[in-house]
């Protein structure tokens, strides 16, 4: 059996890390699942997620951010993702590369072309890229319910996040043979149905 990568993509107070495990064990009778995040996923590129979200007093420029975020990619491709996959084994990824086009791209207002030549080199083509969508004043609301501390981007302000969801959208446009746009804004339990059907749907 051939392995997949499932990437589950959207701004802060979307529900990812929820519904990634809801489709983990919808998925489980299907095939092996790997659940892993980025930035992230083996220890090393956990390290480095670490620089990359805590807040700190020293500034962290743009394009330090997108190669902090480069690195921990190709750490993280070679290391977990690309092993799992030749295991035949279905790669569910809490973000991935599309997500540093929208934030460091879009967000930021980093090269898009640039950073599409560095993911040649430390990233591999999902085969399905689920975007949760929902208004960014909901999300961020979502986010200020939580308890905890907020980590570096979700201190950002509103017109950020904006601007990361046109990115998403616009990239979701322009790639509809990949990406499945879900509203998000509506309950757990109806979003977790949506994402069901579609990955049963899903060849």
């Amino acid at each position: 059996m051939n392995g997949r990568l499932i990437t589950f993509e959207g701004i802060e107070g979307v529900g990812k890390s929820t519904q990634i495990q809801r489709a983990a064990e919808h998925l489980s009778g299907r095939a092996v699942i790997r659940l892993t995040r980025e930035p992230g996923g083996t220890p090393l590129a956990e390290q480095i997620r670490s620089l990359v979200l805590s807040p700190t007093t020293e500034t962290i420029s743009p394009s330090a951010e997108l190669l902090l975020m480069m690195s921990a990619r190709a750490i993280h491709t070679t290391n977990l993702i690309e092993p799992a996959l030749e295991r035949g084994e279905w790669v569910l990824c809490d973000r991935y590369s599309d997500a540093t086009r929208a934030y460091q791209g879009a967000g930021r207002g980093m090269d898009v072309s640039f950073i599409n030549q560095l993911a040649v080199v430390c990233a591999i083509e999902p085969d399905l890229t689920i975007l949760l969508d929902a208004p960014v004043e909901l999300a961020l609301q979502r986010v200020a319910a939580r308890r905890g501390p907020t980590d570096r981007f979700e201190q950002e302000r509103v017109e950020f996040f904006e601007r990361v969801r046109a990115g998403y959208l616009a990239q979701a446009q322009r790639q509809p043979q990949r990406f499945r746009v879900v509203d998000a804004s509506g309950s757990e339990e109806r979003v977790a149905k949506t994402i069901a059907d579609l990955l049963d749907a899903w060849p």
